[in-house]
């Protein structure tokens, strides 16, 4: 190897090994046995190209909501991959605020979503709001339950908290916008929509909205 050659550091030689075997799980192995979470969250806005996507990726497996801050910033990164692993990463990490319990109850919540069993989501998001007020992902899940039954206003005032206590929650802001669509107030949306790309600009599907709420509302 020539002296001029640049370094290839340990995160980017075990990114490198991950290409070649495809196994998440061994790459999460490695990397936690020589990174912390605060290295990773540091190498995340530093490091080359190679190693803020290893970063990106393991944070997802071992990082919690103190990597909210690094990953929401990582979701503007040049590399469009670095902005997808975080995205992925992030969306994780809200998941593990509070303690294991409370993370478990989550967890049931969000099932009972994805099996349309909104009314029980909506009751068991009260109790785990009622016993930890600032689980921000409580309150998104509630807001869209609360969405799938037809109740936009409360769903929009969940939003509200689920930001309020998470300024990097795109999905909230990207909600609350939905929910304007739906009670017909589309200047709010596209105000909501424009923030929630400002959180993280590859939501395809909100640019889809903004562009066409923008062309509608050039012609009224």
């Amino acid at each position: 190897m020539s002296e001029n050659a640049p370094r290839i550091s340990r995160l980017e030689r075990l990114y490198h090994e991950y290409l070649v075997d495809q196994d998440s799980a061994a790459l999460v192995h490695r990397v936690g046995q020589c990174y912390t979470t605060g290295s990773l969250e540091r190498l995340l806005q530093t490091a080359p190209r190679l190693a803020r996507r290893a970063a990106a990726m393991v944070l997802g497996h071992l990082g919690d909501y103190r990597s909210n801050h690094a990953l929401g910033m990582a979701m503007h990164d040049e590399d469009r991959s670095v902005r997808l692993l975080a995205e992925n990463a992030i969306r994780a990490c809200w998941c593990r605020d509070g303690n294991l319990d409370q993370q478990q109850a989550l967890g049931e919540i969000i099932r009972l979503n994805a099996a349309r069993e909104f009314e029980e989501a909506v009751d068991r998001a009260d109790r785990l709001i009622l016993e930890n007020v600032d689980f921000a992902e409580a309150w998104n899940q509630r807001a869209i339950a609360f969405y799938s039954l037809s109740k936009y206003h409360r769903s929009i005032d969940d939003c509200r908290q689920a930001v309020e206590l998470n300024p990097y929650h795109f999905g909230a802001v990207a909600g609350m916008g939905q929910c304007y669509l739906q009670i017909g107030n589309e200047l709010w949306a596209l105000d909501c929509f424009r923030r929630a790309l400002s959180l993280n600009p590859n939501l395809e599907g909100i640019r889809a909205n903004v562009v066409r709420l923008e062309t509608r509302l050039r012609r009224d």
